[in-house]
Order: structure tokens, then C-alpha cells, then sequence
């Protein structure tokens, strides 16, 4: 069995021999439909985007509530176009992992259409402008990652690429952002015309990064007499364009090789992945967990995909940031860098095995229940404590999701200061004692012993990316385990530093726990499990 439209016809037995579920809507007369009235178009062809939105659309396809598909466009790693989704016309195959070890097969087939943002593809350039120009476009989504929004560097310097193209105006633009916004001044142009830009990246306020983006294009080309006066205005009026807020949760890891050797066994032979050249990881089918939110924002001036009825929750922008809040600060994401962290330096390479490790359940567990929900935000429509059972006992224990503590180190000094700062200002706000806590400085302490790149054996291992390793490392170097601290060496330097943590832990007075913690764990072999035990057990 291979994944394309003519294989699935041939085979349709053998499809649902393999208990692979296929899509029963008419896809032709979608197709007709929605290359005739387009209402949807995504940016971002990455993994999230087919196993989450795409299978959305789809439910609702095969219930009757919608006639069109999506458009899938990628503007940062044309490969995926070429690699992923022309070889299969468009088709993916998600693989749902449920923690008790059900297997969930489905055929993604809503993406009628796959376009390269790219002035080198002639024909895709047209389309999207087609696109942007109908009058029946309702909502332009977007999963290009919270770097894909970025205008400046972290100096506050515009990004060279970006000032180019404030120069070059809407005709030349080069960079991803430049692009979008030609784009929303061809709908401009069109007559105006009312829609939604609706970011679904998991960053905090994700509207408004993808607003300040194109507003700030449009000012640039309006000030340069690049665009029409007006442009600007439309752009920042909400009754004709949006950018609604919005909080997504579901992982999608890399392909995973375990995913692969299944299908193989029951005779699907599209497993093969491939990696592009800017590193994605890509192949037709996607791994994923069962548990899924999606929360946005009801800002849709031309209205909307009716995604409510395929699980989507539509409410205000206030309620969307207390979710976000909930889920960054508080009842996930801290625990997945605690998980990231330790996992490291004690040699774990999956999640869900350290969820095995009782002294890791521990650690979540009193983060989550004892430091993190006393000033947990409240959303109203869901109940945060829920939301943290779901965490600690289905979602990252489930043994059959191929997620690493590797990958989740990634870029950790972006966020500490959400994941653990924002629950140190809670505390000082609520009038509590920030010096109580002792599982949030122990995961900085052992953030600051991650950096060494030496796990709790002592053996070397390669720190993931992130934009301040080399600055930190600097501070760090002569560190070393079971010798004493260097006299140049001042964690202080680390400790003070509010764009990581958020707060100067110094003045929050947990400075010296973090320093206590660490001098800790650099004692020797096994320094970072005794130390663990030693918080937990107090």
C-alpha cells in the first residue's frame, strides 16, 4: 500500500484490512469547491498542521458541515511541498499513540492544495494572490514557529533580511513576513476585503506577534510611499482584519522509528522520512498524541470554518490568555522542561521513561500540585487540575510517544521566564513566600548544570540548541565536576539575569537556593540524583 489517490482505489481492501481509516467525503467535488471559493488557507506545512487543523477540517468534511478543504502554503522549507505533499497529492497519514496502547490509523486527505511562498514558483505566486483577493477567504492560519514573527533580533536591530525588504516594498519582498504582508495588501487592493490572520503557534499572545509583524510592514511601506495610503489602516482596523489570540497543545514528535516498523508490518510501504536541508524532519505519516486543545479567539470578520463542532472552544481574548497561562505556567510546559532538564543529565532519551523514574514523578508532581496550581490561573471553561491529571497520568507517561528530553531542551532560556518567572511573580503578588519554593530553583539550578554538558556520569553530551548557550558557557567555563569552583566563576552573573529568568533571583531571594543547588550537584558522579532526592525528601 502506498499513499496516493490512485493506490487507495486499487486498494482499498488492503487499506481497511490494516485497519487504516480512509476519508469518505467526495474529495473531488471539495476540491472544486474550494479552488472555486477558497476559506481557508494555513502557513506551515509542518507535522501540528496535519495532524491537528487538517484533521480538524476533515472531521467536518465527512460530518457534512463544510464543502471546502484547506490550502496548505509553506514559505520557510519548500522540501515539504516537493518532498512530502506533491508525491502524495496532498494525502498524510496520522498515526494517533494512545496511552493504552490503541493505535488509531487515518488518511488526512482535506489539503487540496499545496503552494510554495516563493517568487521562483511562478505559478504558486499567482494562486496566493488568487487566494487572497476572493471574497469568500475567511481565516489565514499559520504554524511557522514563534521565530517565524520575529522583526528584530534579540539586540532590538531589525533582522537584515527584514530591512531589505522594508526597502523593496511589497513587489520584492524576500523574507517569510515580507511575503504575508504583499499579500494582505493584494486583499487590500482587492477592495478591502475582511478577513482573520489567526496564529495557532504555541507561544503566549501569538496574535499579537503576528499582528506587530505585518503592522510594522505596513508602516514601513507606507512611510517609503511603497503601498497606498490607507494600507495601514486597514490592516489595523479589527472590523475588516483580525488577528485573534489563540492556545494549541498536542505533540507531534519527529517520525518515530517504532511508528514505522508498525506500519511496515501491516503492509504500508510510504514510511521513509526524509530530511530537508534546513533540518525538518518530514515523512507521509505523522505521530501523535490523542489529547489535543485548540482555544481561539472569536475575532472572524468574514466569518469562520464552523471548527466548533469538530472540538475547537471560540471564546474571548481574555479567556484565551488564561488558558495559555494555565497550560505555560503552570500545568505542562514547566513540567516538560523539569522532564527536559533532568532527563539529560540522567541519561533518559524518551519522556515517557521518566515517568517510570520515581523520583521524576516526584518532581512533577510537587511543581504541578504543590508549587505550580496554589497560583495557577483560572480559565473558567476548563479545570486546571483536570488539565494537570491528564498531564502527569495519560499524556507524559504514554510509553508510545516518541518524545526526548533532547528535544524539549531546546532554546530553554526563552522559557524559563514564562515556565517558572510567572509563577515567582504570582507569589509575590498573592502576598505567599517566594522562599518557600524548592522544586522551581532546583529545576534552574540543574538548568545551570545542563549547560556544562556533562550528564550525571560524567560523560559528555551535546547541549541542545539555544541562542545564549555560547554567552553562558563563557561564564561557566573551568566548572567542572568533583573540583572546586574556579575563583573567575560568578553564577551570580546567571542568577541576576531577568531575560531568562524572568525575575533577578537575587532579589526575589532565591538566589541563593539556586547557587546552593548547584554547587550540589557538581560534586562529583551521581551529585545531581542525590541532590534531587535530598529537595524532594525534605
Amino acid at each position: 500500500m502506498k499513499l496516493n489517490r490512485k493506490e487507495i482505489l486499487d486498494q482499498i481492501e488492503s487499506f481497511q484490512k490494516a485497519q487504516i481509516k480512509l476519508p469518505i467525503f467526495d474529495y473531488e467535488k471539495v476540491k472544486e469547491e474550494t479552488i472555486k471559493n477558497p476559506t481557508w488557507l494555513h502557513f506551515g506545512a509542518g507535522n501540528i498542521f496535519r495532524a491537528f487543523p487538517a484533521a480538524l477540517q476533515q472531521k467536518l468534511l465527512e460530518d457534512g458541515i463544510e464543502n471546502k478543504g484547506i490550502i496548505v502554503a509553506e514559505g520557510y522549507d519548500y522540501e515539504i511541498i516537493d518532498k512530502l505533499f506533491i508525491p502524495h497529492d496532498n494525502l498524510s497519514l496520522l498515526v494517533t499513540l494512545k496511552a493504552n496502547g490503541s493505535i488509531e490509523k487515518t488518511v488526512i486527505g482535506s489539503v487540496v492544495e499545496a503552494l510554495r511562498v516563493d517568487a521562483a514558483f511562478e505559478e504558486d505566486k499567482q494562486r496566493l494572490k488568487e487566494i487572497f483577493c476572493s471574497p469568500s477567504l475567511q481565516m489565514v492560519s499559520f504554524t511557522i514557529t514563534e521565530k517565524g514573527y520575529q522583526i528584530r533580533r534579540n539586540d532590538g536591530e531589525v533582522i537584515p533580511d527584514i530591512a531589505k525588504d522594508f526597502e523593496a516594498g511589497p513587489e520584492n519582498a524576500q523574507s517569510y513576513l515580507g511575503k504575508l504582508t504583499a499579500l494582505c495588501y493584494e486583499r487590500y487592493l482587492a477592495g478591502k476585503l475582511p478577513f482573520s490572520l489567526v496564529s495557532m503557534d504555541n507561544c503566549s499572545h501569538n496574535g499579537d506577534k503576528l499582528y506587530t509583524a505585518v503592522d510594522t510592514f505596513a508602516k514601513e511601506w507606507e512611510k517609503r510611499d511603497l503601498v497606498e495610503e490607507g494600507f495601514v489602516a486597514y490592516i489595523e482596523n479589527k472590523a475588516l482584519v483580525a488577528f485573534p489570540w489563540s492556545m494549541i497543545d498536542k505533540i507531534t514528535p519527529r517520525p518515530d522509528e517504532s511508528v514505522k516498523k508498525m506500519l511496515t508490518e501491516v503492509g504500508f510501504q510510504d514510511v521513509n522520512d526524509a530530511v530537508t536541508s534546513k533540518n525538518t524532519y518530514v515523512a507521509p505519516f505523522v505521530n501523535a498524541e490523542e489529547a489535543e486543545y485548540l482555544v481561539i479567539e472569536d475575532a472572524f470578520p468574514n466569518g469562520r470554518p464552523d471548527l466548533a463542532k469538530a472540538g475547537v472552544i471560540f471564546t474571548d481574548r481574555e479567556t484565551v490568555d488564561k488558558v495559555e497561562k494555565m497550560k505555560v505556567c503552570t500545568c505542562l510546559n514547566p513540567l516538560h522542561t523539569a522532564l527536559a532538564v533532568f532527563g539529560c543529565l540522567l541519561g533518559f532519551t524518551k519522556i515517557s521513561e521518566e515517568m517510570k523514574d520515581g523520583d521524576l514523578v516526584k518532581l512533577v508532581e510537587r511543581l504541578g500540585y504543590v508549587e505550580g496550581l496554589p497560583v495557577v490561573v483560572h480559565p473558567g471553561i476548563m479545570e486546571p487540575k483536570d488539565f494537570l491529571d491528564t498531564v502527569i497520568k495519560v499524556r507524559i507517561p504514554n510509553p508510545f510517544m516518541p518524545d526526548t528530553p533532547q528535544r524539549i531542551a531546546t532554546d530553554t532560556s526563552q522559557k524559563l521566564s514564562i515556565r517558572f518567572g510567572e509563577t515567582i511573580k504570582a507569589y509575590q503578588k498573592e502576598g505567599l513566600v517566594v522562599q518557600s519554593l524548592k522544586v522551581i530553583p532546583l529545576v534552574q539550578a540543574a538548568w545551570c548544570r545542563y549547560l556544562l554538558g556533562v550528564n550525571d556520569e560524567g560523560e559528555e553530551f551535546t547541549v541542545s540548541p539555544d541562542p545564549y548557550y555560547e554567552e553562558l558557557s563563557k561564564i561557566l567555563e573551568g566548572v567542572e565536576l568533583g573540583k572546586a569552583l574556579p575563583l573567575t566563576f560568578q553564577i551570580s552573573d546567571i542568577l541576576s539575569r531577568k531575560d531568562i529568568f524572568g525575575v533577578d533571583l537575587h532579589e526575589v531571594g532565591l538566589a541563593e537556593t539556586v547557587e546552593e543547588y548547584f554547587v550540589k550537584m557538581i560534586q562529583g558522579k551521581g551529585a545531581v540524583r542525590k541532590t534531587l532526592r535530598e529537595v524532594l525528601n525534605a
